[in-house]
């Protein structure tokens, strides 16, 4: 019986780390608890019209993972042996994107399924560094298991037959709250570095422990990140800032040495008290809004993020003389060119940033009609949303923005009654000369003359 026993783990163990031999295990609705009315209708009907064609097809990776760990996915994706010109041959809707990978969107109204062929691991094109660049071999479901980076991710849902396929014992590693790695785990980071940046968010977000074995080459390969497009960094730091758990993230990306390459001001701020304060003010108030389901602009997080940076070189530039307005404006471009080298960071993200920042000084100016304009402003909102937030982190008054919310709902009759008087001593306009009674266009000459030249001083 022991005989049985040791034979299973250590075959078991094998079959984790080559995947050659690996049987998979086929579980029913009682094991997994996945019920099929929480598959989108979308996923559903992608996946049948498949079947129906003949392909096998799966919801697969994430959605599956979430559903058993008890998480409400954003997405289906959908996995089939049916090649990319396949798929779109079953739908109406259907166009295929990528270069890497070449994938297909199958639209269903409003939502899109993306639907990918299974995938090999053999013959894929790398660069020096080892990292994939061109991944396009097709294979068979137990290749595209392989494939995949961890063990929770290799998961095969059929909602036809509601059973899951699971090669590497991925519902038993959720269930015991650990997250491993398929295959040699220096081997895989290098195939593709977001995988130690995804190793954290998917810890942090499941509340999983990292295998010993995933996590021991991380800070050695970390520096690789630098070699990951700048698109893909963006795309998986936000994934991992909008989790609702950015503040684990980002606490676990300086435990295991990532946040250098993802966002090195991370030191900078947290060894300043009121930067710190104010980054997780900010990361705090993130994961509240999108554990409610609100949602949440990345250009109001990344101006957040990159706040206290504005302000260090805001103020250099006031210190060398530049009024405050200007010195914000200049400052602005500065950082955001700064960062623009590290994060690939889109067009509309930083429009949002600029809009944000430069309208913070406006909210100092309660006289005449200039809370009436800021009012009008488009993006009124999140810039009032990011004064809330400063005045949280105890940067300013928190009477600044009890005084707004208080202007922004009042009538306007009201709102006339509660502007500020501007007690502030303006500079006086030079008076224009008034015409002598009498004295012809001849005369005026004659005093304009005069005035020029020092004449009577």
């Amino acid at each position: 019986m022991i005989r049985k026993l040791l034979h299973r783990v250590f075959r078991r163990r094998a079959a984790r780390t080559d995947g050659k031999s690996l049987e998979p295990a086929r579980l029913g609705p009682e094991q997994h608890g996945i019920r099929a009315e929480q598959i989108s209708s979308a996923a559903r009907r992608t996946c049948a019209a498949l079947q129906a064609a003949g392909h096998q097809a799966y919801v697969v990776g994430g959605a599956v993972r979430d559903l058993i760990a008890g998480v409400s996915p954003k997405d289906f994706d959908v996995a089939t042996d049916a090649t990319p010109e396949q798929v779109i041959a079953c739908f109406r809707r259907a166009r295929a994107i990528g270069r890497r990978f070449r994938i297909v969107h199958v639209m269903h109204g409003r939502e899109t399924v993306e639907v990918s062929t299974f995938r090999a691991a053999r013959d894929a094109e790398t660069d020096e560094t080892g990292r994939i660049v061109r991944d396009n071999v097709f294979g068979v479901q137990r290749d595209d298991a392989m494939r995949r980076d961890f063990t929770i991710n290799a998961l095969y849902y059929d909602p036809s037959t509601q059973i899951v396929v699971d090669y590497h014992h991925g519902v038993a590693d959720l269930k015991q709250k650990t997250l491993r790695i398929i295959g040699d785990p220096a081997t895989r980071y290098r195939e593709d570095p977001i995988r130690m940046l995804r190793a954290v968010r998917l810890s942090a977000k499941l509340g999983l422990d990292l295998d010993p074995a995933a996590r021991a080459p991380i800070r050695e390969l970390a520096p690789l990140l630098e070699n990951v497009p700048q698109a893909r960094l963006l795309d998986e730091l936000l994934k991992l800032l909008l989790s609702g758990h950015a503040i684990e993230c980002i606490d676990r990306l300086r435990e295991e040495g990532l946040h250098s390459g993802v966002l090195p001001l991370l030191d900078s701020m947290l060894a300043n008290p009121a930067g710190a304060r104010f980054l997780r003010t900010a990361l705090s108030a993130t994961d509240q809004r999108v554990r409610a389901g609100k949602s949440v602009s990345p250009g109001f997080l990344f101006a957040a993020l990159l706040w206290q940076q504005l302000v260090e070189v805001w103020t250099e530039h006031q210190a060398d003389g530049t009024p405050p307005q200007p010195a914000l404006v200049s400052a602005t471009h500065a950082v955001l060119e700064q960062q623009s080298e590290a994060l690939a960071i889109t067009r509309k993200i930083a429009s949002d940033i600029t809009e944000i920042w430069l309208l913070q000084p406006r909210f100092l100016q309660r006289s005449g009609r200039r809370p009436f304009r800021l009012l009008e402003q488009p993006r009124f909102r999140a810039a009032y949303d990011f004064l809330l937030l400063r005045a949280e982190a105890g940067e300013l008054d928190p009477e600044l923005p009890e005084w707004w919310d208080r202007f922004a709902h009042a009538g306007e009759t009201a709102r006339a009654d509660m502007l500020i008087v501007d007690t502030a001593a303006k500079p006086r306009r030079p008076r224009r000369r008034r015409k002598t009674s009498g004295a012809g266009p001849q005369a005026e000459t004659t005093a304009a003359h005069s005035e020029a030249s020092g004449v009577g001083d």
